[in-house]
């Protein structure tokens, strides 16, 4: 077998679920987020500063382990998902586009089951299934 052709899809669609769990529509139209995977570039980004983060952390507290707010950890959350978030469809907050957009639906406390579903979903590979695989 060509290990090649078992390569992840660099981008996965999710379903967002209400928080009861239940698919969301907007109408007939189901609302999604497009993520990029746990293969790319935008995903090793991510990773890279969440290392640098917890290493400035570490240097700026004398070694000394210490975890961030509640604030900044939601904060940083929604900056780390909005870099791996290639769109959103169906899904809109107030007037706000693009980039912005992602950050105020991934910061927002109150939508946080959006937050979780998307943490959950990008960390599963399953959901970048390969091409053929998937179809």
């Amino acid at each position: 077998m060509d290990a090649s052709s078992l390569k992840a899809a660099p981008t996965a669609t999710i379903h967002v679920k209400n928080a009861a769990g239940e698919p969301l529509y907007d109408g007939e139209n189901p609302v999604q987020i497009v993520l990029h995977g746990p293969g790319t570039r935008p995903y090793a980004t991510v990773e890279a500063r969440q290392t640098a983060r917890a290493l400035k952390r570490l240097n700026d507290n004398e070694g000394k382990m210490t975890a961030p707010t509640a604030e900044e950890r939601r904060a940083e959350t929604a900056q780390d998902l909005a870099e791996i978030t290639v769109g959103f469809n169906h899904l809109t907050y107030g007037d706000k586009t693009g980039n912005e957009l992602f950050q105020a639906v991934y910061e927002d406390a109150e939508l946080g089951y959006i937050t979780a579903q998307v943490t959950k979903s990008v960390k599963d590979w399953g959901n970048f299934l390969p091409k053929s695989v998937a179809a």
